[in-house]
């Protein structure tokens, strides 16, 4: 008697481990999550009910996020595989082996770089590459202007793209100079070690034999 008892027992609380699981499985997924919260309590424990509102929800999830996916296409700053379709409707050569945020940039910079040219469109161009400050000096007597790279330290890495961009906007009898920011010696000496090796190569003034 005394093991029939513990065996119904037993049997009792692994029934109870196995409703719980089943219970855990609609909570995995937010869809799944929702919907069991709108059906009457008692459902709470049927398995059955659990794995359709589970299945049933990954799929509205799965669904949501194919939404979210393709409706970060339609900006710029979001799209990741529908980069191909914005390079292709501005002529930009497509390069899937450059990285997603210089592909963002080319495009940001071809789309800002449409109208009369200014020394403000020269420098919002530039900033889409950059993605920080940057200062455009204007010298009309000296028929040219400059490009001042404000926050980037050294070389940005998609320089060659910029140059290309502004090429295409600015006035084929103004030339135009390029002017980086580096680490100089005073900044340097004030580092620590561990600050100084942080830095890249190219962040450090070049040295220029005198």
């Amino acid at each position: 008697m005394a093991r029939g008892i513990g065996s119904s027992m037993t049997e009792l609380a692994m029934a109870g481990e196995q409703v719980s699981g089943m219970s855990e499985l609609a909570l995995a997924s937010e869809h799944g999550q929702r919907m069991m919260g709108n059906l009457p309590g008692y459902y709470s424990t049927s398995r059955i009910m659990n794995s359709v509102m589970y299945a049933q929800g990954m799929e509205l999830d799965m669904l949501r996020q194919a939404l979210d996916e393709t409706l970060a296409q339609y900006f710029v700053s979001t799209a990741t595989w529908g980069l191909d379709v914005w390079e292709r409707e501005l002529g930009i050569a497509i390069d899937p082996a450059k990285p997603v945020e210089q592909r963002r940039s080319v495009v940001l910079s071809k789309i800002r770089g449409i109208g009369t040219v200014t020394v403000s469109l020269i420098k919002s161009v530039a900033e889409a590459y950059d993605g920080g400050t940057v200062d455009v000096a204007y010298k009309p007597g000296e028929y040219r202007f400059t490009i001042k790279f404000i926050d980037t330290l050294g070389v940005p890495p998609n320089l060659d793209d910029l140059k290309r961009a502004v090429e295409e906007i600015k006035p084929a009898h103004l030339s135009v100079n390029y002017e980086y920011k580096y680490l100089v010696i005073n900044q340097v000496q004030a580092m620590t070690i561990n600050e100084i090796q942080s830095h890249k190569l190219t962040d450090f003034a070049p040295f220029i034999p005198v």
